[in-house]
């Protein structure tokens, strides 16, 4: 299916500002949000579409290469900036729910939250209880190119909060229980009604009090201090799939802190970043190489051995190659992340010239030098010309 252009999804000019742009997004969420359109896929597919849209204009970054390439260029991104969800699938409802609570739904503790004005006070139907959640975690995980070609597995030490044993997370102490809130009467929720000119606001905030859970503690538990979490460390095994890129995540769920008092825990981000290689330099899922070969390789052709990821291979060195010729390795780059197939090596050569020649060295070049074969010729394209016809851009 073709997407659609992301300023048109969201109804902007392309010099559309920052705050044009995130209160498109806003209008565009309040229409289709699934609270409001229970049931309905058009307007859950407009949701996920509209969130895509807004994730890759607010960042100038990705905005850039979008104006620029479209939505080819942030294919190899993984688009709207990698993998969400348990793996690298494609951009679910969930996703885009949890953007637009990260920049529009607030949170437990204080004020009201976009839910709050525009729902009547929830999600899902989980009023004020839905603030006692964990805090996510993010984790940066280094890769280098040959871990990208194939793919690895990680092991990580995350120090995050976890649930008290004491308690089993409950904040209470041995004996003792909750009681039910007496300023929210057990909603978690605060209603409060106040009256304009223009007529009565009704605004529903999370409250203060039992932090919207509803409950008090009266004897709090003494590990925990009635938290029903402490600090603590854990392992995390991450299974990184081929051809990831910088900026990719993975979203490894319940991994982050645990929630005050049994609630949901947090999810762990785990983002990946790229190591520079000593010899490759990445593009989309090409790499390019640099080769240095000799003058007389360069004139008579032949095949030389270069460096490839995981180890060398065969190339053949057509008679006459141009200093600046890139030659394409079909398959030797970097797996595709959302399909089958591997990019290529593009590999760029270069004729190299010794600092140092013997006087019969010298000779032999001068009078070749007198010959019309070894003239240049005008007008020949620059590397960059070369390197765009091999890209195709």
């Amino acid at each position: 299916m073709t997407k659609r252009d992301y300023y048109e999804v969201l109804g902007l000019d392309r010099g559309a500002e920052a705050d044009t742009i995130k209160s498109a997004y806003r209008k565009k969420a309040m229409q289709f949000h699934p609270d409001r359109n229970p049931g309905d896929k058009e307007a859950e597919s407009n949701f996920k579409e509209a969130t895509e849209a807004y994730e890759v204009l607010k960042d100038s970054q990705k905005r850039q290469v979008y104006d620029q390439y479209g939505h080819a260029g942030l294919g190899q991104q993984g688009g709207f900036g990698g993998g969400f969800g348990g793996g690298f699938e494609a951009f679910d409802l969930g996703d885009a729910l949890r953007a637009f609570m990260r920049d529009f739904g607030g949170g437990a503790g204080g004020g009201g939250t976009i839910f709050d004005e525009f729902f009547g006070g929830g999600m899902g139907g989980g009023g004020g209880r839905r603030g006692n959640r964990g805090e996510d975690l993010r984790a940066r995980i280094e890769l280098t190119l040959e871990e990208i070609s194939t793919g690895v597995e990680r092991t990580l030490k995350v120090n995050r909060q976890i649930r008290c044993q004491t308690c089993d997370g409950s904040g209470v102490a041995a004996g003792s229980s909750k009681k039910t809130c007496g300023q929210c009467r057990g909603s978690g929720q605060v209603r409060t009604v106040t009256r304009t000119f223009l007529g009565t606001v009704q605004q529903v905030t999370t409250c203060n009090l039992c932090r919207g859970t509803g409950q008090i503690i009266s004897e709090p538990c003494t590990t925990c201090r009635g938290e029903g979490r402490h600090k603590g460390a854990g392992k995390v095994s991450i299974k990184v799939p081929a051809g990831v890129s910088s900026g990719n995540y993975m979203t490894v769920e319940n991994m982050g802190n645990a929630a005050p008092q049994q609630g949901q825990p947090g999810d762990l981000i785990a983002v990946f970043q790229e190591t520079p290689h000593e010899f490759f330099t990445r593009h989309g899922d090409d790499i390019l190489f640099e080769l240095p070969i000799s003058f007389t390789t360069a004139a008579l052709g032949g095949e030389v051995e270069v460096q490839a990821l995981g180890g060398t291979a065969r190339l053949k060195i057509p008679a006459g190659t141009q200093s600046g010729k890139v030659i394409k390795m079909r398959g030797k780059g970097i797996p595709h992340l959302h399909r089958g197939g591997r990019g290529d090596q593009l590999v760029q050569v270069t004729v190299w010239v010794p600092t140092k020649i013997s006087g019969e060295d010298k000779a032999t070049l001068e009078k070749l030098a007198r010959s019309e074969t070894f003239v240049p010729p005008k007008g020949d394209k620059s590397f960059f010309e070369k390197l765009r016809e091999t890209l195709g851009v």
